[in-house]
């Protein structure tokens, strides 16, 4: 630490020049996270030295995250949802277990997955000691609920279902799977970090939430498509006593009790997310998905009119494509499986998919003709 401190000009000058360093959003393809809304940044700003740990002493900001849940209770079919603001999908995904092993009996529990899990899954396994069991996916890069069934014994606590997979942007299953772990009496999560915010503003969307009965908890994350500000995650439970299964007590704040797994918790982000839900309302929401969703669909033409097919028709804005080569300064990613992956988030707007492919198209020719 500097014995005396600098100037503001001098500090605000290396500021700015390490985020120069950053990578321009007009090049990136690659991030399920986009820039946030406007009013998702002023609500943030009105609310940033607030914390959620401590509710009693910031009761209007945890009034909106009671608003929050039930705004997202209800897009899920369920206006008597609970739950909170977490940091996103990892800690979502992290308490889902630590529910599901609460809330059994089971001395060696294990939890079943699809092999598209996000990888958060492994961290909260390590850290809850299940036994994580990975099933091979089907055809289409979705789980196959037989296998699901094969995996499953009397330790098996939870099971894992995805609406809308990281890599392939896929949903499961889930009333088969669901179904599968009602009938075993075994806890279901639903991991829609990405897709819960894309789905419900769907025609024909696939069925992944609260309105399948077995469905006990789902993950979704605002901070994705929903345009807040980072990080804003959300759990939420069919249950409160699902939920409470992991109060802890907390004598010296205002509540007494908590069951979150951060302590201190910013409002700033939550702030943001419940603007962007209120200023957008449903048809906002469902016509920004619809861009996205045009884009996808305009990306894997013309990505496929070029000789480079997609892997699997998605069922949200993430295309994939036999990989090959990308031209700089696009930045995009690739699956476990070597594939191209691009997703087409709301700053991925349809003139930065018209460069990409007009550079992909000229660089992809020139792999061709140098090869021929």
């Amino acid at each position: 630490m500097r014995n005396k401190g600098v100037s503001e000009e001098e500090l605000f000058s290396f500021l700015i020049a390490r985020k120069q360093e950053d990578k321009d959003h007009q090049h990136i393809l690659s991030s399920m996270c986009t820039l946030p809304h406007p009013v998702a940044i002023r609500a943030h700003s009105l609310f940033m030295e607030t914390n959620l740990g401590d509710p009693g002493l910031f009761p209007g900001t945890a009034s909106l995250e009671q608003l929050l849940i039930r705004r997202l209770g209800t897009l899920f079919h369920h206006p008597g949802a609970c739950g909170y603001a977490t940091t996103g999908g990892t800690e979502s995904n992290i308490q889902a277990l630590r529910i599901a092993k609460a809330t059994s009996d089971i001395s060696s529990p294990n939890v079943v997955i699809p092999e598209s899990a996000h990888f958060s899954f492994k961290k909260a396994c390590d850290m809850t000691g299940l036994e994580m069991r990975g099933v091979p996916l089907d055809n289409n890069f979705r789980a196959d609920p037989d296998l699901f069934l094969e995996a499953i014994d009397s330790n098996t606590c939870c099971m894992v279902g995805i609406a809308g997979t990281t890599e392939y942007g896929m949903v499961d299953p889930i009333r088969d799977l669901a179904a599968l772990a009602r009938d075993h009496g075994i806890f279901f999560h639903v991991d829609a970090a990405f897709g819960g915010m894309v789905l419900p503003f769907l025609d024909g969307a696939p069925e992944f939430d609260f309105a399948i009965p077995g469905v006990q908890s789902i993950a979704v994350d605002p901070h994705k498509m929903g345009m807040s500000t980072i990080p804003a995650g959300c759990l939420l439970l069919r249950n409160e006593k699902d939920l409470c299964s992991l109060s802890v007590d907390t004598p010296y704040l205002t509540v007494k009790q908590e069951f979150t797994l951060s302590g201190t918790r910013p409002g700033g982000s939550v702030a943001g997310a419940l603007a962007v839900l209120e200023y957008l309302g449903y048809e906002g929401m469902a016509a920004v998905v619809r861009g996205c969703m045009g884009n996808t669909r305009r990306l894997i033409e013309g990505m496929e009119s070029f000789g480079i097919p997609r892997v699997v028709t998605p069922d949200v804005n993430v295309a994939t494509f036999k990989a090959v080569t990308i031209p700089d300064p696009w930045q995009v990613s690739f699956t476990r499986n070597g594939h191209l992956r691009i997703i087409c988030m709301p700053h991925v707007h349809a003139g930065m998919i018209e460069a990409f492919l007009q550079d992909i198209g000229e660089h992809y020719a020139e792999t061709v003709d140098s090869f021929s």
